[in-house]
C-alpha cells in the first residue's frame, strides 16, 4: 500500500477533524483597513460608531475558501456549495457584536483571536459558538489564508443559563462576592506576626469596618432586590452602606474570625437593613466556593429572611414574660428576676407591694369589666411611676410589685408617695370606679434573703389595707 503524500495527509486531517474548520480569506478586509488608514482614520471604534453600516460591509468581505465535513454537519448543510450559498443565513444578527470585536483585533495587528458568539444553522436554529481564528504565518502580510475553528458550546450555554436562572430566581437572597482583598489583608497581618485575629480586632475595633469595606459584591439575584427594597442592582450596590451597618459589625467580626481560622462554610444570624431603613433579620450562610481557598475571590452568601420568625419569637417571649391584661411583667418574670438579683446580690434593693382595695366589691356591684378596668388603671399608674432600671410586675389577681435595684429606704418612700399621687390624678381623670390601693415597702440589707424582704413589704401592705378597711367602717 503506497504511503500517502504529505499534502493528502494534512488535507485528510482538515477534512475529518472532529471540530468545524474553515479556510478563509481576509484580504478584502486588509485592503479595506488600508484604505481607511490612507484616508486618515486612526480610531476604528469611532469610525464604526459613526458608520455602523460598515460592519455588515466587512462581513461581506470574508471569503470562505473551504470548510470541512464537521462544518456541514454543524450548520445543517448537505454540501459545501449549499453552505457557501447561504452564508448570509449563518453570519447575521448577534454575530455583529463579536465581529466588531474581531475587527478591532485585526485593526490592532493581532494575528489570532478567540471569543464566544452566535451563528445560525441553515434551518434558523441559533448556535452558541466559541470561535478561534489564526492568520497563518505565510499570509500575515496580506491575510489571504486564515484558519477558523468553531466549537459548538450551545449545550454549555444552556447549562450556564439554567444555573443562572436557578441563581436569579432562587426564593432566597443570593450574593456572589469577592473577598480577595480580605485574604490579602489576612496574609499581611500574619506576616506582621498576628496570630489571634479576635484579640487584634479587640485592640483595633476600627478594623472591622475597614474589612467590611473590602468586600466586593459581584452579583445579586432578584430576591435580594425585593428583600432590601432596591429598584435595581445598581441602586443596591451604590447604597451598601445603608444595608451593612450598626449591629452587623458584631456578627461580621465573628465571621472574620471564622475565615481566619480556615472555615470555608458557616451559618450565623444577624441584622441588615433595607434601603428604606427597615431592619431585616437574616440567617446567613457563607460559603467559600471550592477551588478558591487560596485567594477568596469567589464567595456565595445566602440570606434567608427570618424577620417574621424573629417577631414571632419576640411575641412568644413577650407572652411568656408579660401579663396580657396590663402589659406589665408577669409572675414568672418576677421570680426569674428575683433569682438573678439574689445570685448577684447588691444591696440595697427596695420592694414595694401594691394591692387593689375593694376589687371584689367592684366586680360584684359593677361587673368584672369594671374590675378589669381598675387593674389596667393600676398598671398605667405603675408604668408612669417607674424609672429606667426598675421593674413593675403583676404577681397576682390584684397584687403588684415594684423592684427598685440600688434604691434606699428613702427612695422607696418617695416612690410610694409618687404612686399615691398618680392614683389621685388617675381618679380625677376616670372618676369611677374609684381606684384605691394599699402599699407596703421594704429595703434589703445583708443577712436575709430577698424573699424575706418581700414578705416584710407584704406585711406592711396588709397593715395599710387593714387601715383602709377600718376607715371604711368608720365612714359608715
Amino acid at each position: 500500500m503506497p504511503k500517502p503524500k504529505a499534502g493528502d495527509h494534512f488535507e485528510s486531517l482538515f477534512e475529518y477533524a472532529p471540530i468545524s474548520l474553515w479556510e478563509q480569506d481576509y484580504s478584502g478586509i486588509k485592503k479595506f483597513f488600508d484604505k481607511l488608514r490612507a484616508s486618515g482614520v486612526t480610531d476604528l471604534d469611532q469610525y464604526l460608531h459613526e458608520h455602523p453600516e460598515e460592519i455588515d460591509k466587512t462581513l461581506g468581505l470574508i471569503k470562505v475558501m473551504h470548510v470541512n465535513r464537521e462544518t456541514l454537519n454543524l450548520f445543517g448543510a448537505t454540501s459545501e456549495e449549499e453552505l457557501l450559498a447561504n452564508l448570509n443565513k449563518i453570519f447575521r444578527d448577534e454575530m455583529r457584536a463579536h465581529w466588531r470585536t474581531e475587527l478591532r483585533a485585526l485593526w490592532n495587528g493581532e494575528m489570532n483571536w478567540s471569543g464566544d458568539g452566535i451563528n445560525y444553522r441553515l434551518d434558523g436554529e441559533a448556535l452558541h459558538i466559541r470561535l478561534h481564528w489564526r492568520i497563518l504565518p505565510e499570509c500575515e502580510s496580506n491575510w489571504e489564508c486564515v484558519l477558523v475553528a468553531i466549537e459548538n458550546i450551545t449545550a454549555l450555554k444552556k447549562t450556564q443559563e439554567r444555573f443562572h436562572n436557578l441563581f436569579e430566581h432562587a426564593p432566597i437572597s443570593l450574593w456572589e462576592e469577592d473577598y480577595s482583598a480580605i485574604k490579602r489583608e489576612f496574609d499581611a497581618l500574619r506576616s506582621q506576626g498576628v496570630t489571634d485575629l479576635r484579640a487584634h480586632l479587640a485592640s483595633h475595633p476600627e478594623a472591622v469596618r475597614r474589612f467590611m469595606g473590602m468586600i466586593r459584591v459581584l452579583n445579586v439575584n432578584r430576591k435580594t432586590l425585593s428583600l432590601f427594597e432596591a429598584v435595581d442592582r445598581e441602586t443596591l450596590l451604590a447604597h451598601l452602606g445603608k444595608v451593612f451597618r450598626d449591629e452587623m459589625g458584631e456578627h461580621f467580626k465573628n465571621e472574620l474570625v471564622d475565615m481566619w481560622d480556615g472555615k470555608t462554610y458557616y451559618e450565623r444570624e444577624g441584622i441588615n437593613y433595607s434601603l428604606t431603613g427597615e431592619p431585616v433579620n437574616v440567617h446567613l450562610h457563607w460559603t467559600l466556593m471550592p477551588g478558591h481557598e487560596k485567594d477568596f475571590d469567589w464567595v456565595l452568601v445566602a440570606l434567608q429572611d427570618v424577620t417574621a420568625r424573629k417577631k414571632a419569637e419576640e411575641y412568644l417571649r413577650y407572652l411568656g414574660t408579660h401579663d396580657v391584661m396590663t402589659g406589665l411583667y408577669n409572675r414568672a418574670f418576677f421570680e426569674e428576676t428575683l433569682q438573678s438579683l439574689e445570685a448577684s446580690r447588691k444591696d440595697p434593693i427596695s420592694f414595694i407591694i401594691i394591692d387593689l382595695n375593694g376589687l371584689k366589691d367592684t366586680n360584684d356591684s359593677m361587673g368584672h369589666h369594671a374590675g378589669d378596668k381598675l387593674i389596667r388603671r393600676t398598671a398605667e399608674v405603675l408604668k408612669a411611676s417607674i424609672e429606667d432600671g426598675m421593674i413593675a410586675a403583676r404577681i397576682g389577681g390584684d397584687e403588684f410589685i415594684l423592684i427598685m435595684p440600688d434604691a434606699s429606704e428613702q427612695s422607696a418612700k418617695e416612690m410610694v408617695e409618687r404612686v399615691e399621687s398618680l392614683v389621685a390624678m388617675n381618679n380625677k381623670y376616670y372618676r369611677e370606679p374609684e381606684l384605691s390601693i394599699s402599699t407596703g415597702a421594704s429595703t434589703s440589707a445583708l443577712g436575709l434573703s430577698l424573699l424575706k424582704y418581700i414578705s416584710f413589704a407584704d406585711d406592711e401592705m396588709y397593715k395599710s389595707k387593714g387601715a383602709f378597711h377600718r376607715r371604711r367602717r368608720d365612714d359608715h
